[in-house]
């Protein structure tokens, strides 16, 4: 049906069915047999003959404000999709944690940019599982995240750009809070605040798999919703938390980052985008964060 409605415009454009067969290259009968089963479709006359070509009727003319802004869609998506397949896309849609903006993805957009200026790009700061979903859903091209991305590892292409350090997260008034390091196994016997699974798949796991190497399995007194509650509960709680060692540049109040000093202590900066032909812009960035990330300092 979308042909015959692109082929109806034609005639209205043209005002004369032999104008628009010679302009859409098929013959004057094939088209007008179109516009007939066109009217017959939509149950009513579209065109009315006139001494000086046609015209629409009135029908004819709320079929074109209905339909021309869909035609217009309809053409812009498949121009569109046939960019995507040859490998091009004009905008690019990525998720990203909030914590690691200032760390890797505003430098690696200043590198995409030299290269690729007139990219639209679509920035959505994100949680781990908003940015799962969002790549699910094909709402997102890709995503920069964390450990957490771990989990949905094997559903898109995966390139872990950095492995970090550990720190540790204390009260201020904690007697630890003074310390220039610790070891996890200083913390064997302490309460942990743990992070909601729902926003932050896998984040308790990795906490788990680190203190077992450390001889010990944590004690989660709370589990909260999000990073501000996580270090506030930390204060309120006397408890401790893990996060990876770039929170040793956050400021946070009556928190206090310590780094961990087990070499085994990491977490995984990862980057997931998905499956398929990426486009030229998506390994244009990719390869952006990996420079970065590997010119990153801790």
């Amino acid at each position: 049906m979308i042909d015959r409605i692109r082929a109806l415009l034609t005639v209205i454009e043209e005002g004369s069915v032999n104008r628009a067969a010679v302009r859409l290259r098929i013959t004057q009968p094939a088209l007008s047999r179109q516009m007939q089963a066109l009217e017959n479709e939509i149950g009513g006359k579209l065109l009315e003959r006139e001494s000086s070509g046609v015209k629409p009727t009135g029908l004819g003319h709320a079929l074109v404000k209905s339909m021309l802004p869909i035609v217009e869609n309809y053409d812009g998506a498949m121009a569109e999709l046939r960019r995507q397949a040859r490998g091009e896309r004009s905008e690019l849609r990525i998720g990203y944690l909030g914590s690691a903006a200032q760390l890797v993805l505003t430098p690696a957009l200043a590198r995409l940019r030299k290269t690729q200026p007139n990219l639209k790009l679509k920035l959505n700061d994100m949680s781990p599982r908003e940015q799962i979903d969002g790549l699910n859903a094909g709402e997102l091209d890709i995503a920069l995240i964390g450990q957490e991305g771990v989990v949905a590892a094997k559903e898109f292409h995966c390139a872990k750009l950095r492995s970090l350090g550990v720190c540790v997260a204390f009260s201020d008034s904690d007697p630890m809070a003074a310390k220039k390091n610790v070891a996890l196994n200083e913390l064997r016997g302490r309460d942990f605040i743990g992070l909601d699974e729902d926003q932050m798949p896998g984040r308790n796991r990795w906490m788990i798999a680190l203190c077992k190497l450390a001889g010990f399995k944590p004690r989660f007194a709370l589990i909260v919703d999000g990073l501000t509650n996580l270090l506030s509960e930390v204060v309120a709680e006397s408890a401790v938390t893990l996060l990876p060692e770039y929170f040793l540049r956050a400021s946070h109040p009556g928190v206090t980052f310590v780094p961990v000093s087990d070499a085994r202590a990491t977490w995984d900066f990862i980057v997931l985008w998905q499956r398929g032909r990426a486009s030229t812009s998506t390994r244009a960035f990719v390869d952006a964060l990996k420079q970065v990330a590997a010119e990153m300092t801790t």
